[in-house]
């Protein structure tokens, strides 16, 4: 008798991302999408701030528009790709 595996399909750190809802997989996209606008941001405004000690001045608003936002927005869009992929992928197989 031969023991049955699961495939390690949708899984990242062994954690399951493929069993995940759609309601799931937008809150999770939206959560990561948010975090890294933050944690983005966090590090662009201390960049600033040893910038500007430097003698130069830059706007510390720069720091929400060029930096955080298109990385919280790149991670939103490639987090709702990849988590509804694998939602969608569940959804139309025969398993």
């Amino acid at each position: 008798m031969v023991a049955a595996t699961q495939a390690n399909h949708g899984r990242f750190l062994g954690i399951p991302f493929s069993n995940f809802g759609l309601f799931t997989s937008v809150v999770l996209s939206l959560a990561f999408g948010i975090t890294v606008f933050f944690l983005t941001c966090f590090a662009a405004i201390f960049g600033i701030l040893i910038y500007n000690g430097a003698g130069h001045h830059v706007n510390f608003a720069d720091s929400y528009r060029y930096f955080a936002l298109p990385a919280g927005l790149a991670a939103l869009a490639l987090s709702l790709v990849v988590l509804i992929g694998l939602w969608l992928r569940r959804k139309f197989s025969n398993n």
